[in-house]
């Protein structure tokens, strides 16, 4: 039951991924990397870090900045720039990458 959970849910997503460029998403992320990093790390405490999140996640986030659901003058301008098929480029360049965690050992 649980394989086939996983395969219907792989299925109904699997769109959005097909549908981005990674290589566009790639060359568009050069405009992030002075806050968020080169490699979606980002090197300042106030920014998040977008390497390893979500497709959809990164996605909504632009979305609502350009719909003034978020507000932040800097990503709204950038937000704003962004086409829909730009942001699902960018969403899986920084979806794609692959972060570890480790637990702390207490």
């Amino acid at each position: 039951m649980k394989k086939t959970i996983c395969i219907f849910i792989g299925l109904i997503f699997s769109p959005f991924a097909l549908c981005a460029d990674l290589a566009t998403g790639k060359n568009l992320s050069a405009q992030c990397s002075a806050c968020h990093g080169k490699d979606g790390l980002s090197r300042h405490p106030e920014t998040p870090n977008l390497a390893g999140l979500s497709s959809l996640y990164i996605e909504k986030v632009l979305v609502d900045y350009q719909k003034g659901a978020r507000h932040d003058r800097r990503m709204t301008i950038i937000a704003n720039a962004l086409s829909k098929p730009q942001i699902k480029d960018l969403a899986a360049w920084y979806s794609a990458f692959e972060v570890t965690a480790k637990a702390p050992d207490i």
